[in-house]
């Protein structure tokens, strides 16, 4: 079975079933700062799972574009990748478990025939804040899984969320396809580990856990089901790893034509790093390599992908033309790629030739600093941490150049003849300066990104609705090129991004100001309807180009109608009801974080 195929199969048979196919949105995630990228296919849609209507009704299916870079260093091997496409359907308020779980089940015994006895499933067992989730396991019995091919296990393994401290969480069931050889065995038996994979996620969200730590029932219970598309044809095929799929054979043909040592685990990262880099870039929300935020994450899958082309012996630029093969592949479910694709060309040319004049004055800088160790077995302390002194010079390289470790312990190799123990040792201890930065670097990102529409406190409404009123307000001032391409709200501040080629003045931030705090002054209503996608762009509703968007659309509006507003805009909400809820406001801060992208950073007034 094809990519293509199971996709469709899946959107069919889910549509034949009352569920509205909606588009796969945008890379960056709008309203969840709790993450650089769409992680999963609920991410788009947290304001619905909170109660929010939804255009398109309470049945919902897609296939979302995703991407985690929790393992990026372990990308390469059977299991790990960056880039891949989420399978989703979900009831916001309507069926249960019954229907999602027997859904489940006739999908993959009846659309892809999967034999029953191929299947294993688990269910939550049960703790102090939520019981053991008999009901999952009764359904599953009543559709002929047997009693020990189903399998309970803590919060740890079958529970999801809350995104952050508080929000909707709840017990999953989690269904399992046998890859093994032979008779399938218990799924808990240590030397089966890797031949039950995990394929599909039944979430059952029907607790809230509140800011004290309690778990108390939802208002509104959500299903959110999850089924990777590449993992799924890989394991429906009979491979072991995603790189065997349909989707990789002529990107990966064509990386071993151009090299000269082609081994497989380079060959893996350069092919997976590029697919993602090309739909990074290629994404609606204009992302450019960058040393912040999702720029950091596209410039070093970029350069990884370089660093591995130069492994098999790759010379010249060449992302360009594999990125070309990734856009060939995909544009027609993602027209966005064809759209971008000389945004794409650009910046991957620039990268690369960048990238590339680092490595070359890396090489001598590495050089230099070579010449002068005098015993490569002496140990110094950096930041706490005893390592190798060789391996705090690989550490500064890394950190002031992007000058890599393998390529410094080549460096090593030429100048100084060391051994392969003492190579293994620096490398150690050059890992645990990385992983005790990435423990800092976590630590800050999780306090920066603290908030969201996660988390539904009053500051954060307040800040929402007043991002609608700097999108305009900008617009009226600096011109209607003005649009949000990315936005972070945390109860203490809201940030919004948007294309602008240089810095505010200080009369244009104080002009944005007053249009802002004359809206809020004025204490307009905040209302919201649901219309023809069509019709809404007609109103004048600001949207985002290239983004697509479901037939039905909900727009919000500041004012007493639609055509007398002072803003109108593609949104899922929620905001205030009112203008005067939210506060004067102030900017504080400005920003360049890119070729032609500003950002600002406002608060209230205090």
């Amino acid at each position: 079975m094809t990519t293509k195929e199971l996709k469709q199969k899946y959107l069919k048979f889910f549509e034949e079933r009352g569920h509205a196919v909606i588009p796969s949105a945008s890379l960056v995630p709008e309203n969840d700062p709790t993450v650089l990228f769409t992680t999963a296919g609920m991410h788009p849609l947290v304001p619905y799972l909170l109660g929010e209507k939804h255009p398109l009704g309470n049945r919902l299916v897609n296939v979302q574009k995703c991407l985690r870079t929790d393992d990026i260093d372990e990308v390469g091997d059977d299991t790990h990748g960056t880039f891949f496409e989420m399978l989703g359907n979900w009831s916001l308020g309507d069926y249960w478990k019954e229907e999602s779980i027997s859904w489940s089940f006739e999908f993959l015994t009846k659309e892809l025939n999967i034999p029953i006895e191929k299947l294993a499933v688990t269910c939550f067992a049960g703790d102090e804040d939520a019981p053991k989730d008999e009901v999952s396991a009764d359904i599953w019995k009543k559709l002929g899984i047997k009693e020990d091919r189903i399998f309970f296990l803590g919060k740890k393994d079958n529970w999801w969320g809350p995104v952050g401290n508080a929000g909707p969480c709840g017990p999953d069931t989690e269904i399992f396809y046998w890859t093994g050889d032979g008779e399938t065995t218990s799924l808990d038996s240590a030397e089966d580990s890797g031949q039950w994979v995990e394929i599909w996620n039944n979430v059952f969200m029907e607790y809230e856990k509140t800011l004290d730590g309690k778990y108390v029932p939802l208002k509104q219970k959500n299903v959110d089901t999850g089924m990777g598309v590449e993992r799924t044809v890989a394991v429906l095929n009979g491979k072991n790893n995603v790189y065997e799929i349909d989707i990789y054979e002529n990107l990966i043909k064509k990386i071993k034509e151009i090299s000269v040592s082609p081994d497989e685990n380079s060959v893996r990262i350069i092919s997976d790093h590029t697919r993602a880099s090309v739909f990074i870039l290629g994404d609606q929300r204009c992302i450019a390599p960058s040393n912040v935020d999702q720029g950091y994450i596209l410039r070093r899958l970029i350069r990884r992908a370089i660093r591995k082309g130069r492994n098999v012996g790759i010379t010249e630029p060449f992302l360009i033309g594999l990125s070309r093969i990734v856009v060939e592949e995909n544009f027609q479910d993602y027209p966005e790629l064809n759209d971008n694709q000389s945004f794409i060309e650009k910046y991957l040319r620039l990268e690369e030739e960048r990238f590339l004049k680092i490595l070359n004055e890396g090489q001598k800088e590495s050089y230099k600093k070579i010449e002068n160790i005098s015993d490569l077995n002496e140990r110094v302390n950096s930041s706490g941490i005893e390592v190798l002194k060789p391996a705090k010079i690989s550490f500064d390289l890394y950190q002031s150049q992007g000058y890599p470790i393998e390529m410094f312990i080549e460096d090593l190799k030429e100048k100084i003849q060391i051994d392969e123990k003492l190579a293994d040792d620096i490398e150690k201890d050059f890992e645990k300066l990385i992983t005790s930065h990435q423990q800092v670097s976590r630590k800050g990102a999780e306090k920066r990104f603290k908030g969201g529409l996660s988390d539904e406190s009053n500051e954060v409404l307040r800040y929402h609705t007043s991002t609608h009123l700097l999108n305009e307000a900008l617009r009226k001032v600096l011109g209607d090129h003005v649009r949000q391409i990315g936005s972070n709200i945390t109860p203490e501040r809201l940030r919004f991004d948007f294309p602008h080629e240089g810095k505010l003045s200080d009369a244009e931030i104080s002009e944005v100001e007053r249009i802002v705090n004359d809206v809020i002054e004025k204490k307009l209503p905040v209302n919201f309807k649901i219309m023809p996608q069509d019709e809404a762009i007609s109103s004048g509703a600001i949207h985002l180009e290239g983004e697509q968007y479901p037939d039905q659309v909900k727009v919000y509006f500041i004012g007493e109608s639609l055509e007398s507003s002072f803003s109108k805009e593609f949104c899922g909400g929620p905001h205030v009801s009112n203008t005067g809820e939210i506060g004067a406001i102030e900017i504080y801060k400005q920003d360049k974080i890119g070729e032609g992208k500003m950002r600002i950073y406002a608060k209230f007034k205090e």
